[in-house]
């Protein structure tokens, strides 16, 4: 791929933004372990990124094990400031966050080494949430317009995992101050999440679509045979991953599509893609949502975002457990969840959930990881 291969821009007030973000929640990591991001490889991603026109990062306080924000920064300091725009966001995913908004803002920009972020994000405004972010006495709202007129923050905005009354409340109360909502949205969540409406939500507002998860965590990207062929048989030329792609590219509302890539060879491809706009026909995108909706028959949308791994009194790595679950469903038992969980320590098996439902409270899918938890169990006969 040669350097003359760029990505598309969208506007965005005076902004030429590239359509096609790097996402900083899964970057490459040395031996699987989340919270030690591989820098060298991180910081060739990035070279690769900015040569072929991505000027979006979006990182956040969390992501990673908080080491995110830190490796970013120092990826990004080889250009110059105004060559790209920076996204992060405030923690209130995490209730005692609330209170902390000064110190968090401080140690981000520290965290980034930047004196001001492009964009600037309530994280996670969902059901758990919703009333601490609009309760007056954390002063969250305030603290970060007064930012915004100070200039370290240039544009404020949301990301979203609640529902539509969620979101609802949420733009009633702080509408008037927001420029852009970041939503999960994928062909998947067009009906599931019902992202549709979310959409159509946001349109009501003049807000433009930031997306999260086109991919679904990468399970997108990976399709049957079956459907693989379906594909090929409309558009010879697109791979898999596109697919998810050119159906967001259909939604005119959208205008920064985030990807979380953890490889040199996803960012190539996903930069091959992001080269021109090849939104789909009524017909593709007819056939792609009935596509949807026989994928969606019996799986857990897990993202493996790890938010519940923090909260788990146990230690069990979540996301493994329900891909594991997931994989036993659809294929009706089947050889290869036993024979994974036979390289995992009894006390890190589904059996160790207690049901405490602290992942729950974490959870941006809404997943009854409890009951899920069980029910593996059962179908293990462990």
């Amino acid at each position: 791929m040669g350097e003359q291969n760029q990505v598309i821009r969208k506007k965005f007030q005076d902004l030429e933004l590239s359509a096609l973000g790097m996402g900083a929640m899964r970057l490459p990591t040395i031996d699987g372990d989340d919270a030690r991001i591989d820098e060298e490889k991180t910081f060739q991603m990035v070279d690769e990124a900015m040569k072929h026109g991505i000027n979006y990062y979006d990182t956040a306080w969390g992501y990673h094990s908080g080491n995110s924000e830190l490796v970013m920064g120092k990826a990004l300091q080889n250009y110059p400031r105004d060559s790209f725009y920076l996204a992060t966001k405030f923690p209130g995913y995490d209730l005692s966050n609330m209170d902390k908004v000064e110190e968090i803002f401080e140690k981000q920009l520290e965290k980034c080494g930047v004196d001001y972020f492009d964009f600037y994000l309530f994280h996670n405004v969902c059901e758990m949430n919703i009333d601490a972010y609009l309760d007056e006495k954390y002063g969250i709202l305030d603290y970060l317009l007064k930012q915004k007129e100070n200039g370290r923050i240039r544009h404020l905005g949301f990301s979203a995992h609640g529902n539509c009354d969620v979101m609802k409340r949420f733009l009633e109360a702080y509408g008037k101050h927001m420029e852009f909502c970041q939503i999960q949205l994928n062909y998947l969540d067009w009906t599931f999440q019902d992202a549709k409406a979310k959409v159509e939500l946001l349109r009501e507002y003049q807000l433009p679509v930031w997306v999260m998860e086109p991919l679904r965590g990468g399970k997108l990207a990976n399709m049957s045979e079956g459907i693989a062929g379906k594909f090929r048989e409309m558009r010879p030329e697109e791979t898999v991953p596109a697919w998810a792609f050119r159906f967001l590219q259909t939604i005119p509302e959208v205008t920064v599509i985030l990807s979380g890539m953890s490889s040199e060879e996803q960012l190539l491809q996903n930069i091959e893609t992001f080269t021109e706009e090849k939104p789909l026909s009524a017909s593709e995108e007819k056939e792609l949502l009935t596509i949807a909706d026989g994928i969606l028959k019996g799986i857990l949308p897990c993202t493996s975002c790890r938010y519940c791994v923090s909260h788990c009194p146990k230690g069990l790595d979540i996301p493994e457990l329900i891909n594991l679950y997931n994989e036993h469903s659809f294929t009706g038992g089947g050889f290869l969840a036993p024979m994974a969980l036979m390289a995992v320590p009894e006390e890190k098996h589904p059996t160790a959930c207690v049901g405490c439902r602290s992942c729950e409270a974490v959870c941006p899918q809404q997943i009854k990881i409890s009951e899920a938890m069980a029910d593996f169990a059962a179908r293990l006969k462990l």
